[in-house]
């Protein structure tokens, strides 16, 4: 089950529901209040289910006296036309809650499958793959649990519990080693990740004692290089035009981690269907 604090998910789910529902569903209230239905969602497409915990805290939200019946759990490979759960309750609930439901899952499970096809292509290697902090605002935590049911890793939460020393910091600081020390004196419990864009600025990232050192759009024979250099000093992250058809080659050159953004920047949505049965 989910890790995220369920203080998370229903603040989530509030704010979806406000957004869809506002004053009530005037298309549900057409229902008689009486009738009870049975709904089964399916996926039409493969993928990696996620997103159980909203789903759960939608239809909650909308009647606790609705429930569901899983047929999968996050993290599930599954297959076209599969059942991923069946709901039980009022028609007009289940038809309030249907869109919100739906897109929390749809999104999710498509963070956690485009998460799982990177993953893959990297399994030969140590190499892990990590996320970023392009995520949709408000769902960060969901869609970092979504790379975690994919197969990735996540980088940082936020701007408060690591740091990452980018192009802009080191320009203002006025140069790696004085933006390095400068952040361990004020916050040394803290993971500190240095972006270099030359070899020369990993030397001296690594010489400031960086924990981690950011390769931003290296090709592949300087991170080869950058691996050589490090020999094992520091841990080395691959960053910048990763996709499908370069990630197992940058993989393949020793970095510890790659970063991709797009993996909950360009997210196509798993394609989900409710229907009353």
């Amino acid at each position: 089950m989910s890790d995220v604090p369920q203080a998370v998910v229903q603040a989530n789910v509030r704010a979806a529901i406000e957004e869809d529902v506002g004053a009530g569903d005037v298309s549900a209230a057409l229902i008689d209040s009486d009738t009870q239905a049975h709904a089964r969602v399916i996926t039409r497409e493969p993928g990696v289910w996620c997103g159980a915990p909203w789903v759960e805290a939608t239809l909650a939200m909308i009647d606790s006296q609705a429930r569901i019946d899983w047929q999968v759990s996050d993290g599930d490979t599954v297959s076209p036309n599969q059942t991923m759960f069946e709901a039980h309750g009022s028609a007009r609930s289940l038809l309030t809650a249907e869109r919100t439901m739906l897109n929390f899952a749809q999104l999710l499970c498509g963070t956690a499958t485009f998460t799982r096809a990177l993953a893959d292509l990297i399994d030969h290697t140590p190499c892990r793959l990590l996320d970023t902090r392009k995520t949709v605002p408000g769902l960060r935590l969901a869609q970092k649990y979504a790379v975690r049911c994919g197969g990735g890793q996540n980088h940082r939460i936020g701007l408060f519990d690591a740091y990452l020393l980018k192009e802009n910091h080191i320009s203002a600081a006025g140069s790696i080693t004085a933006a390095v020390h400068t952040a361990r004196r004020l916050h040394p419990e803290l993971p500190l990740e240095v972006e270099v864009e030359t070899l020369a600025q990993l030397e001296e990232a690594i010489a400031a004692h960086a924990d981690i050192v950011m390769l931003d759009n290296f090709d592949l024979d300087g991170t080869r290089e950058a691996v050589r250099i490090t020999a094992g000093r520091v841990k080395l992250e691959a960053s910048g035009n990763v996709d499908a058809d370069t990630i197992a080659g940058i993989a393949e050159t020793g970095v510890d981690y790659i970063s991709v953004g797009a993996l909950t920047k360009e997210v196509r949505p798993l394609d989900l269907s409710m229907r009353f049965i």
